[in-house]
């Protein structure tokens, strides 16, 4: 699992325009093998960290590692708490002119993706955020997913920070990454594409200030949701997050996680 983890390393370094090394990952317990791809599929549960247990898509009960928390080098990293809130089980998230994630490594074959069930509550919005802005490009709220892909068919910039990628890490640029956002003004289930790369595309499940300071339960189906950004069928789901960034508005913003949970076709 290293080259994953250093993939989903240098997507936030570029993202972040910070240069930075990676960390190593030990391999997940649970992770889907291409054995499992005919049994089968159970719910599989990703609970905010300390991870408590999981069911692997073969049904195979297992205990998990705790969730990883990476920094950016040059970035102050976003505070990360679990926590009980309003009954549920959540994670805080304090960020404070900072940039930083919790992030878990799966692999989930393209036949297996189903539907995502998430939650998250954002007591106000970041002042200034704007996702269609460099400068601005921040959110309260994002839930991550990095999938992989043919990397022949990048363009000529992307081929030239994938090749960037490699000699800072040794691995290649994230093929896609899908995030859902929060953002100050926008239309309802708005595609964003990043800024810095297309290679990351965002998906604007809310928008202003109506739905603040309330729980918000989600369910999305992630082939769709990837055609709709990406206008392909997706390769195999690497890795599941979620971030809080203020690092470009110089703000402080706070949310709570729930859990993330998977349910396999």
């Amino acid at each position: 699992m290293k080259k994953y983890a250093a993939r989903f390393g240098v997507l936030l370094c570029l993202a972040s325009l910070a240069s930075c090394g990676w960390l190593p990952l030990t391999q997940q317990a649970g992770e889907a093998t291409p054995a499992d791809e005919h049994k089968p599929a159970k719910l599989v549960s990703i609970a905010p960290f300390p991870l408590i247990s999981w069911v692997t898509m073969a049904g195979k009960s297992s205990t998990a590692p705790a969730w990883k928390h990476y920094q950016l080098p040059g970035k102050r990293a976003t505070s990360y708490a679990f926590q009980r809130l309003d009954g549920r089980q959540a994670v805080m998230a304090k960020a404070e002119s900072s940039a930083s994630m919790m992030r878990q490594s799966v692999r989930i074959s393209p036949g297996k993706l189903g539907k995502l069930k998430f939650s998250w509550k954002v007591p106000q919005l970041i002042d200034g955020a704007d996702l269609t802005l460099r400068e601005a490009h921040d959110s309260p709220v994002r839930v991550t997913l990095v999938f992989e892909g043919d990397r022949s068919t990048f363009s000529a910039k992307n081929a030239m920070l994938s090749e960037l990628a490699r000699t800072l890490t040794g691995e290649e640029l994230p093929y896609a990454t899908l995030m859902y956002v929060w953002c100050n003004a926008c239309a309802p289930d708005q595609v964003f594409t990043s800024p810095r790369t297309d290679r990351i595309r965002e998906i604007a499940l809310q928008s202003g200030t109506a739905q603040l300071n309330k729980w918000l339960d989600y369910e999305r189906d992630i082939r769709l949701d990837f055609h709709k950004a990406f206008g392909e069928a997706p390769g195999a789901l690497l890795d599941v997050g979620i971030m809080s960034d203020t690092d470009n508005t110089r703000q402080t913003s706070v949310a709570w996680y729930g859990p993330i949970s998977m349910s396999p076709r």
